[in-house]
């Protein structure tokens, strides 16, 4: 078997949260990951379109975070910014 070099191999508990909406530019369907490996971050997983992030409120207020890290229209990342800021 092959060697390794791990820099970590942590167990962490986490509190993971699905949640699925339709607004008016699209649907999201997430995964909300927290714990405490992000130094209060989130990890979110956009399910649809199979992109993730490390999101805390300094990246909500960042302009283009959101477009950049899902791939989204300046239109979807307000609707997604809007839900986001209510649980980060």
């Amino acid at each position: 078997m092959e060697e390794f070099d791990f820099l970590y191999d942590d167990l962490e508990e986490t509190k993971t949260r699905f949640v699925s909406f339709v607004g008016k530019e699209n649907r999201y369907d997430l995964v909300i990951m927290m714990s405490g490996r992000f130094y209060g971050k989130h990890l979110i997983m956009h399910l649809q379109s199979n992109n993730f992030a490390i999101i805390g409120r300094d990246d909500l207020e960042e302009e283009g975070y959101l477009e950049e890290a899902y791939s989204l229209s300046e239109a979807e990342a307000a609707e997604l910014h809007s839900f986001l800021h209510t649980i980060v």
